[in-house]
């Protein structure tokens, strides 16, 4: 149970650049599916994404571990989900999930390339520059569809003379309704009270 706790932190780390470049554009008002790969120094992440306005769910997969994770933000509440032990852990949304007051220490700059086709689609590309108070910085592109989806990112990450590699990509986007069930807890499933554990433990690996 431990081992896939600290797998969770490390996946939930690992989409703190998305976050940083999604804080670049305006919130998605349309319904969505997607395939979604995140690749970074720890390997590559795959994820089912179901996203609505106010919600979101990822199906994710990492080394053999599933997980899913469900977003409320009309509820302010997060659920991660273990499907092998039918069980399930609660934290407050801002937590497990990045905000703007999370990245409030960084200046960003982004400058619009004009469109590009990606996967048949015509996007829009942009670059963007993100220059932390304590000089850590963050930069690479990112490509947008119309409806303002966050369909792939590139960036290269600098913190204490250390560069990493970052890239995150979404496929077979559809825009449709998503249903209301995908993001509600599944009868069966229990709740996992680690007491102040699992939050510390969160909060360390996304401070990182």
């Amino acid at each position: 149970m431990l081992t896939r706790f600290v797998l969770l932190c490390a996946l939930t780390a690992a989409t703190l650049t998305t976050a940083g470049f999604a804080l670049a554009i305006e919130r998605v008002n349309v319904e969505y599916s997607a395939d979604q790969i995140i690749e970074s120094e720890e390997g590559a992440t795959k994820s089912r994404i179901y996203s609505t306005p106010t919600k979101e769910r990822r199906d994710m997969s990492h080394g053999g571990a599933v997980m899913m994770m469900i977003t409320r933000h009309d509820k302010h509440v997060s659920w991660t989900l273990m499907p092998e032990e039918k069980m399930y852990m609660e934290t407050e949304a801002d937590h497990a999930s990045p905000s703007k007051s999370d990245l409030s220490a960084y200046q960003i700059e982004q400058t619009t390339l004009g469109e590009e086709t990606l996967n048949g689609v015509v996007m829009n590309k942009s670059k963007i520059i993100m220059t932390g108070t304590d000089g850590t910085k963050m930069g690479g592109f990112m490509w947008t569809t119309k409806e303002g989806i966050l369909a792939k990112v590139d960036a290269i990450a600098v913190d204490e003379g250390r560069k990493a590699r970052f890239k995150m990509e979404q496929t077979n986007i559809k825009i449709a309704k998503q249903p209301a069930e995908l993001f509600e807890i599944p009868n069966g499933f229990q709740k996992l009270d680690m007491g102040g554990m699992g939050m510390d433990m969160l909060k360390g690996m996304m401070g990182r």
